[in-house]
């Protein structure tokens, strides 16, 4: 296998993981940092994305900015050298169905899931040979009633993906559509004593086998523009 193929191909590499405070961000952030990679987690709560950093070790660091700020954003990637890898998992989602959901919650769903990770776009620095990867769900391609602001972004963030390939080009830019997966967000909307999801790989994703794709996005040079499912076979029922 070639040398860049392996994840040991991280080390002393510069990434930057976008909601890295929890999560599947979190996870993304400890696989790459067990590889050797120096990792930047950003997050909304300064002492959450502070603990999770110090969880890190290694010389992992915390910001702190909102990423729908556009000044914080272009501020801090003025005041950083480019990173190799830019990795976006963070969103704060609203569901309800359209005529009851307030709209000042559906606006606060695209502005989180599509239009933040736009601003982390437009204003990154990202070496040469380095990558973007975004994150969509899977109801971008499996809607459900009550999921309108959520599958509308996740689907945008997709479409923003292939645009963004061919603008940043040779900087590569993917995007991961995970399905259900254990995390604090998907705890507090699901009992965990529900029954297992009705799809083939009859249970929820651990973050890790998510992170391990978004890993994976980074170390291959020959992958742009791709949207990879990650969802137990949801996509399949």
């Amino acid at each position: 296998m070639a040398e860049h193929l392996r994840f040991e191909a991280l080390a002393g590499q510069r990434i930057l993981v976008v909601g890295g405070s929890s999560g599947i961000g979190f996870a993304v952030a400890e696989g790459a940092a067990q590889h050797g990679a120096s990792v930047t987690i950003t997050g909304r709560d300064p002492a959450k994305a502070a603990a999770a950093a110090a969880a890190l070790g290694r010389d992992a660091a915390a910001v702190t900015f909102e990423m729908t700020d556009e000044p914080a954003v272009a501020a801090f990637f003025a005041a950083n050298p480019p990173f190799d890898h830019v990795v976006v998992t963070a969103a704060q989602l609203h569901g309800g169905r359209v005529r009851d959901l307030p709209i000042e919650l559906a606006r606060a769903t695209f502005e989180s899931k599509f239009w933040g990770p736009y601003l982390i776009a437009r204003h990154a620095r990202i070496t040469e040979r380095g990558s973007i990867v975004l994150t969509s769900g899977a109801g971008a391609r499996r809607p459900r009633a009550g999921r309108a602001p959520v599958a509308a972004s996740s689907a945008a963030t997709e479409v923003l993906t292939r645009v963004l390939a061919s603008e940043l080009a040779p900087v590569r830019v993917n995007c991961i559509s995970p399905g259900l997966v254990d995390t604090p967000m998907l705890r507090a909307v699901r009992d965990p004593a529900s029954a297992a999801p009705q799809q083939p790989v009859a249970r929820v994703g651990d973050p890790a086998e998510i992170a391990f794709q978004f890993l994976a996005c980074m170390l291959n040079p020959y992958m742009t523009g791709s949207v990879i499912d990650i969802d137990g076979g949801m996509a399949l029922v």
